[in-house]
């Protein structure tokens, strides 16, 4: 039955599932892989472009609906915060319902916010509406760990860090994608037709469950693993990969929501001033997000998560300086580099995950298939607790955000807030995995190793 598709539940379920197997990986399964990943990514695609969508929401929104910008920072930090949330319960749905169903659901699942934004977009509408939409399209936020849960499962090891930044990335365009969208709507029709942009999703999430539903498999193998949840929570390191997630994809998030509205605000933009620059920087960002994941791949994840760090670091120190100056040119200079130096980190971190599992798993005396799944069950345990917080980052950049403007009409403290915060990531992430000795200690509850971790 290798590689074969058999009826399952009522929908295509592949029954056995070994990509670790470099005869199965070459007849079958790289390329029924290949086939998932793309359509994976369609979906995430759709999924994160809803989720950001008020982002662009708050450019259509004028005086006459009378939202201050620490309101509107508001209503975006609402639809991170719940799309955090929501990666907790998307992530063991994978496993509960196959990584094919539950993409169809998810993605049908997104009309909701979208159909409910159509009816409500409008000056006149009650702050508490627009906030209860707004938290509405943080479901959009769950496809990628559902997603990203899914793809993991259908590649070896040596092939995580390229599918998962893949994946991840070609969700993540979603964000620039739908604020380009906004930008053509602004200029075309004005900023009073939001509604335009909301309209023309509608067909695109149709699109995404059909195609998920004829084109995508359950792997029948992946189940949820209470034990690995349990050993993963207790796990030290997904704690401090969760925390260095903040660091890099709390910070793609957090400033691709808060980008144009910083525009706006502090340096006087016009709603479409604004949108013709705030797609850059997420556009940027999620490109080059494969490209941290193969250098993640060739040299070592820590690596390359310290060098991100270091200079996600220094760009946020142009960025301080330009936000004291006034200068907009050398603002957008800085702020585009930390999209594409947070987009290159979220693909080392992620390519770190199923790694540091491994390496635990050789260290205990694990070889071969054995220490391979081992670190694809904590891995996968592991990755919706850490995308969840990571995208709670997200708002917490908006709050920081939030409270700047509030009490200074500037960003320049929230920037030295971010600044300190990313020093102290450099600090774990070479405390924690690059500190000679080479081989560090890893301290979980109630065990420690000495796992070779340069592969990291």
């Amino acid at each position: 039955m290798t590689g074969t598709t058999a009826p399952r539940k009522g929908g295509r379920w592949i029954e056995r599932w070994d990509p670790e197997d470099e005869t199965f990986w070459k007849e079958t399964g790289e390329r029924t892989a290949r086939r998932n990943l793309v359509y994976s990514v369609f979906s995430e695609h759709i999924g994160f472009s809803i989720w950001s969508l008020w982002s662009v929401m708050v450019l259509f929104m004028g005086p006459a609906y009378g939202i201050d910008p620490a309101g509107k920072f508001f209503l975006i930090a609402t639809a991170t915060c719940v799309g955090g949330l929501v990666r907790v319960p998307y992530t063991f749905a994978v496993a509960r319902f196959g990584g094919r169903n539950w993409t169809v659901f998810s993605a049908v699942l997104l009309l909701v916010p979208t159909v409910a934004a159509i009816v409500v977009m409008e000056p006149g509408t009650s702050y508490g509406t627009f906030l209860v939409v707004a938290a509405l399209t943080g479901v959009g936020g769950g496809n990628f760990a559902s997603s990203m849960t899914n793809i993991n499962a259908f590649f070896p090891l040596r092939k995580k860090g390229w599918a998962l930044g893949l994946n991840a990335g070609g969700g993540n365009i979603g964000v620039p994608v739908v604020q380009l969208a906004g930008l053509l709507v602004i200029a075309t029709a004005g900023a009073a037709h939001p509604r335009y942009l909301l309209a023309a999703y509608i067909p695109l999430i149709v699109t995404a469950a059909v195609l998920a539903a004829v084109r995508m498999d359950n792997l029948a193998p992946v189940r949820n693993d209470t034990g690995a949840v349990r050993e993963a929570l207790r796990d030290a390191h997904t704690w401090i990969m969760a925390f260095l997630y903040v660091g890099t994809f709390g910070s793609f998030i957090g400033y691709s929501f808060a980008f144009g509205l910083v525009l706006q605000t502090q340096f006087g933009r016009t709603p479409l001033q604004a949108a013709s620059l705030t797609f850059m920087g997420p556009l940027l960002g999620s490109l080059i997000r494969p490209v941290g994941g193969a250098l993640a791949d060739r040299f070592g994840g820590a690596r390359i998560t310290l060098g991100t760090f270091v200079a996600m670091a220094a760009a946020t120190s142009v960025v301080v300086f330009a936000s004291q100056r006034s200068s907009l040119p050398v603002f957008l200079v800085g702020f585009v580099a930390l999209f594409v130096l947070s987009g290159l980190g979220n693909g080392s971190t992620y390519k770190m995950i199923p790694g540091i599992f491994q390496a635990k798993a050789l260290a205990r005396g694990m070889s071969g298939e054995s220490a391979a799944a081992y670190g694809r069950r904590l891995s996968g345990a592991s990755m919706g607790l850490i995308g969840a917080v990571g995208a709670l980052g997200g708002l917490g950049i908006n709050l920081v955000f939030r409270e700047a403007f509030r009490t200074s009409g500037s960003g320049t403290t929230a920037f030295v807030t971010f600044l300190g915060f990313y020093a102290l990531c450099c600090a774990v992430t070479w405390a924690v995995y690059l500190r000679r000795p080479v081989a560090p200690v890893i301290h979980t509850v109630g065990v420690e190793t000495k796992p070779q971790l340069t592969s990291v």
